[in-house]
């Protein structure tokens, strides 16, 4: 066993590169075997000294014209310079003295895709798949994945991932990439079947779980991806994915507990992330423990204060708690990022609403049915607050705005019955209500909100229940 081959190798490549130069210059040297010249090539290569790379491989090739491995040196020395052609045709000239070599069409491949000829990349691998096996067929499969890619053939890419797991079944560079090509093409059901062959020879095989339980995940069905987790967990107990998806499958099961438990479980593990935190205030927020999800929106901000979204989540937490001033502070930070959002602007006239300040709360509606015109939450909201604000006549406008924008909403309908009852005009009320009742009975109850002593008019009951003889509502 050599002491130390690491200075050996040094003081040999020197000296391999002092007989090159005394070679180059005509002076007095060793012979220099075919193998010394790929050893220099791949020196200077390696120090991205492409110029004289190139300059040994032509030297080389001069002493060894018929050194197949010499003309694969030069043609990817030629590549790294964008000489596609001239590599090409090395290449072709190497394959007539030795076609066996892998490198050949990886090579060749590489400039294919360079001179934008997929087609022709995608023919030459799909033909060398023919003359190799084991780990060199392998590398082939991996090559024909990224011009699939590339081509944008991506159920292909699948398929050669699947090949290669096929032949290598744990492979894990095939593995982490199929996890992903599974969700992007959306062939899941051919993943699981994949999974569950190659957990039956590999059983501790911790991604292939990992990949059952996303392709489970995939086609919604989050029992089983959990299960596929757990498996995963269990074998590698610090794999930070696992525990992610899993808190995502509690979350859409409704159980937020279990999902705190994992996300928390990624954060341990991994470096904090806005979107983790973001996930367990969400969890928070749908068990009604507002300060706790408060809490964990306001670590998301800390990590990421440009989305405007953190700030509205905590607003409405505010909002639930009926904190409308302190609601108020976080909308005016969400709407610095982005103005016109029409959820933020909703928010901001109701909490505006609350407060009793009309007039702005006014513009913030007045904002968000510009925004979605044909959306009957702004519209509601505007025709609410004035008549909170007791402008009938504004209302009035508006109700008729808002039928047009919606295409005769019924509830717009009521609510202008409504509003023209405030204002004293019965009779057109009446109309107006007759027509409500006859599109959509079951939404009388918004026009009894507005003003509850309706029912005390004799006109109205006999209209209402005229209807209710005859629709169930």
């Amino acid at each position: 066993m050599r002491e130390n081959p690491y200075r050996e190798d040094r003081e040999e490549m020197k000296e391999l590169l002092q007989q090159y130069q005394n070679l180059k210059q005509g002076r007095s040297h060793s012979f220099l075997e075919e193998e010394a010249f790929e050893k220099i090539i791949d020196y200077f290569d390696e120090r991205d000294d492409l110029p004289e790379a190139l300059c040994a491989a032509e030297t080389g090739l001069e002493l060894f014209p018929y050194s197949s491995q010499l003309m694969i040196k030069k043609a990817d020395v030629l590549l790294a310079t964008r000489k596609y052609k001239q590599a090409l045709e090395i290449l072709e000239m190497a394959e007539l003295y030795d076609s066996s070599d892998i490198n050949l069409y990886i090579l060749k491949t590489d400039a294919y895709l360079a001179l934008d000829q997929p087609e022709k990349a995608v023919e030459l691998l799909e033909a060398a798949l023919q003359l190799f096996e084991g780990e060199e067929r392998v590398d082939l499969l991996f090559e024909l994945a990224d011009v699939y890619d590339d081509y944008e053939e991506f159920d292909k890419v699948f398929d050669c991932l699947k090949l290669v797991l096929e032949e290598e079944p744990n492979n894990e560079e095939a593995l982490y990439k199929i996890c992903f090509w599974t969700d992007f093409t959306g062939r899941n059901e051919e993943s699981i079947t994949l999974h569950q062959q190659i957990l039956d020879n590999y059983p501790y095989n911790e991604i292939a779980w990992f990949n059952l339980g996303a392709a489970f995940q995939g086609l919604k069905l989050y029992e089983k991806a959990i299960d596929a987790y757990q498996f995963a967990v269990t074998i590698d107990d610090k794999f930070d994915y696992a525990y992610r998806n899993m808190g995502d499958a509690y979350l859409r099961l409704r159980k937020y507990k279990e999902a705190i438990e994992m996300l928390e479980k990624v954060l341990e593990l991994s470096r904090p992330e806005d979107v983790i935190y973001e996930a367990i205030g969400h969890c928070y927020h749908r068990m009604g423990n507002f300060a706790q999800a408060r809490f964990h929106y306001k670590k998301a901000v800390h990590l990421n204060a440009e989305d405007s979204k953190l700030y509205y989540k905590i607003a409405t937490t505010y909002m639930l708690e009926e904190q409308w001033q302190q609601a108020v502070k976080q909308l005016e930070n969400a709407m610095r990022i982005h103005r016109n959002i029409a959820e933020y602007n909703l928010a901001m006239g109701e909490c505006k609403m609350q407060l009793g300040q009309y007039k702005d709360a006014i513009i913030y509606f007045s904002n968000v049915v510009r925004l979605k015109p044909k959306n009957a939450a702004g519209w509601e909201a505007l025709i609410r607050c004035l008549l909170k604000a007791e402008y009938y006549e504004e209302a009035i406008e508006q109700c008729y705005a808002a039928v047009k924008a919606t295409d005769g909403k019924a509830v717009f309908i009521f609510y202008y019955s409504a509003c023209l009852f405030l204002c004293g005009k019965t009779k057109e009320g009446l109309l107006q209500l007759e027509r409500g009742m006859e599109k959509s009975p079951k939404l009388v109850k918004k026009f009894v909100e507005i003003n509850p002593s309706i029912l005390q008019n004799s006109q109205v009951i006999d209209i209402i229940a005229r209807y209710k003889k005859g629709k169930k509502f």
